[in-house]
């Protein structure tokens, strides 16, 4: 395994960071202010200001590998890209490469009809539109797709939806049109043959949206009930036979694509850290010079460096064969969550109070590291997964 950093991915890593230089870092503080005096369910102006430079630069659809949709790289290539993109919570969206956008764009590429693409993912892939992926319920753990209770009965030409569904990402935006819904078509089937994934424009009648209170303002989480919701036969992703396989490809990959994210969030979150530390003073001479807040930044750097490795292994592996990668996929998602969630607990330490404030920007790395470890799956799921991969 050859991790070394092609010439497409340097130039690309070079080109971002200096995007993010001159763009991201210094339109941190106002993203946010517009973010709280506005709705905070639409997106703010800066984002669409920032997709418009985005896109004259070239920096645009990064992700979706091994497609001309996108920029040709593969999961291993876009990693580093995805960890640079991970420093900043938002950032993602300017260059249009966030979920659940990315995974329902991937689904729709691979999966899709002639005629869906081009009802969905064209405009998707030009940013015109966004998306949701309505498969998590409130009353089963849906990180095992299998537990889904939400129905999709056959009805002559049509198929007729119900379900409660939560903590649906992106479905609070007022740019979001569509929903990929996952539901049970046939309960009596072998346990991964009885889900289908169906694809229901917002305004279809029946559907309702409400917004959930999440500490994660970005992400616009909300509950989305479906009763009685019909719609055409040709609204299908795959078969039913093919939907347990497209799932756990999209879990796999969003996963991996998170486990980048932490990734980027955990590095930004030390340097921020020493960056306070050689500022803040105590006893006549600056933090960072004491033992204690040394040896917390020790344990920072060692929990960060090995754990690139594995990001960049959960990518080579989903590169080689993605139909074998999930061990690899839970390894780094489970493994680099857990290390976001220490980095931040140290950071806020380092920082002290003022680190669990709205007077700096540090509690946003914590809440978000929270949010990463219980996205697609918490850790403790991911790690039954590794064990029964295993044998046990």
């Amino acid at each position: 395994m050859d991790f070394e950093f092609s010439a497409k991915t340097r130039d690309y890593l070079q080109r971002l960071g200096a995007f993010m230089d001159e763009h991201i870092y210094p339109n941190e503080e106002r993203f946010y202010a517009q973010l709280g005096e506005g709705n905070r369910w639409q997106e703010p102006p800066l984002l669409e200001e920032l997709q418009h430079k985005a896109r004259a630069a070239q920096l645009w659809n990064l992700f979706l590998p091994d497609s001309h949709h996108g920029a040709g790289l593969s999961n291993l290539e876009y990693a580093p890209l995805c960890e640079m993109m991970g420093r900043v919570r938002w950032s993602s969206e300017v260059f249009n490469c966030s979920a659940p956008d990315t995974g329902n764009m991937e689904t729709l590429e691979r999966y899709g009809t002639p005629a869906q693409k081009k009802q969905w993912l064209e405009p998707l892939l030009n940013g015109a539109i966004r998306s949701a992926f309505a498969m998590t319920e409130p009353r089963v753990a849906s990180s095992d797709a299998t537990n889904i209770e939400s129905s999709i009965v056959r009805d002559g030409a049509s198929y007729v939806i119900n379900g409660r569904k939560w903590w649906t990402s992106g479905a609070g935006s007022a740019r979001c049109r569509l929903f990929i819904f996952m539901g049970k078509t046939d309960p009596g089937a072998p346990q991964h043959r009885q889900q289908s994934m169906i694809l229901v424009p917002r305004d279809t009648p029946g559907v309702s949206v409400a917004p959930l209170e999440s500490i994660d303002q970005t992400r616009r989480p909300c509950e989305v009930v479906f009763r009685n919701v019909d719609v055409p036969k040709s609204a299908r992703i795959a078969d039913e036979r093919k939907c347990g396989k497209v799932v756990s490809r999209v879990i796999d990959a969003a996963c991996v694509v998170l486990a980048a994210d932490s990734l980027g969030g955990a590095q930004r979150a030390l340097e921020m850290s020493v960056e306070y530390s050689k500022m803040r003073q105590q006893f006549g001479r600056p933090i960072g010079s004491f033992q204690a807040v040394k040896h917390l930044a020790a344990e920072m750097v060692s929990d960060i460096e090995p754990s690139r490795s594995l990001l960049w292994y959960a990518a080579y592996a989903y590169d080689a064969e993605p139909r074998t990668a999930s061990r690899a996929a839970a390894m780094a998602k489970a493994r680099l969550s857990d290390v976001y969630a220490r980095t931040t607990n140290r950071a806020v330490q380092i920082h002290g109070g003022i680190g669990f404030t709205w007077e700096h920007d540090m509690h946003l790395w914590f809440k978000r590291a929270k949010w990463n470890e219980t996205a697609f799956g918490d850790a403790t799921y991911h790690r039954e997964r590794l064990a029964q991969l295993a044998g046990f």
